[in-house]
């Protein structure tokens, strides 16, 4: 009797860390919004671009698929600082649409720019975190695939699991290769890890790895932001003409933007002036503010987000620290 009350313990425990790891069936916590009128203006010196991309190849204003791709550039020019802040995409949160009430409720983030528009999702965003952004660009595959290819590609740090996803998926013959032995990473050698050489299809795939290695959604966000910061690397020598050249590739590589050509090229202009910053990098959950649950059948990571408006806050603030220091 003992031995079969034991097997019966041991047997709910196993079920219930099996339930905990895929996330419990529940209804979400209250999420806390901060109402629009009451965020603060943007800080002085301080520019945010939020960039968005959707899932599918080929996009257009009516098919935007779901926005896993989700980050939000900060330029500070006051305190000569350059900051990359992504969002998990199974993030819940919370649609405030006062001026829509029946689309009120919780959501995934990545479903409210095709459900709303991106514009919604600058919105709750801009409510989530305490910090008023407007400005958008939404980018598909087959765009940012465009844009790494134009400025050359981009080298990269593989570990074995990532390369042996990356062997296994259709990613182009020749696509990705070895900088130190020149070797396709299709091709039959055993290939070790190390510096690897993307064109930007091959760096879409890279970007959205999120079963290898560990880690799920919150590597990939890791993923999307590396190669941001690599491509952010390699404009550091460009001259203004050829910053003015991208401008004009950003601008023939996107789904939709609400921003004008002279915009965007005020945009390239703080950026130009803040090309030899060392890129700092946020994840939206920071560690330990994140819990996975199901929810209305999804999979979702239900998000401290107070905790999450500190994090952003003192990540900004920061830059005005850095002012006070000089």
């Amino acid at each position: 009797m003992m031995k079969c009350r034991l097997m019966s313990i041991i047997l709910i425990i196993c079920l219930a860390a099996a339930g905990s790891a895929a996330g419990d069936e529940r209804a979400p916590k209250p999420i806390q919004t901060i109402p629009i009128e009451e965020i603060a203006p943007v800080q002085e010196g301080q520019h945010h671009y939020l960039l968005l991309c959707t899932d599918v190849w080929h996009g257009n204003p009516g098919n935007l698929g779901n926005t896993d791709g989700i980050v939000l550039v900060t330029l500070d020019t006051r305190a000569h600082r350059v900051m990359l802040t992504s969002f998990i995409r199974d993030a819940l949160v919370w649609r405030p649409m006062d001026e829509n009430p029946e689309e009120m409720g919780f959501g995934r983030i990545n479903y409210i720019a095709k459900r709303l528009g991106p514009e919604a999702l600058c919105r709750v965003i801009s409510q989530h975190i305490n910090v008023r952004v407007e400005d958008y660009l939404l980018f598909d595959f087959t765009q940012i695939a465009n844009i790494v290819d134009y400025l050359g590609g981009v080298d990269i740090e593989l570990n074995r699991e990532e390369i042996n996803y990356l062997r296994k998926y259709a990613v182009p013959d020749g696509s990705v290769r070895n900088v130190k032995t020149g070797t396709d990473l299709r091709a039959g050698a055993t290939h070790r890890p190390g510096l690897y050489h993307f064109a930007g299809h091959s760096a879409v795939i890279y970007m959205r790895i999120r079963k290898a290695g560990g880690g799920g959604d919150f590597m990939r966000t890791q993923r999307a932001r590396t190669v941001m910061s690599t491509l952010a690397d390699k404009c550091r020598e460009i001259t203004w003409e050829e910053a003015e050249a991208l401008v004009n590739n950003i601008m023939d590589n996107n789904t939709m933007t609400n921003i004008n050509l002279e915009e965007m090229l005020n945009a390239a202009r703080y950026a130009y002036s803040l090309r030899d910053c060392t890129i700092e990098e946020l994840r939206i959950p920071p560690d330990g503010a994140a819990s996975p649950i199901t929810f209305a059948s999804m999979a979702v990571q239900e998000i401290d987000w107070e905790a999450c408006r500190s994090a952003m806050a003192n990540y900004l603030k920061n830059s005005f620290l850095v002012v006070e220091d000089d």
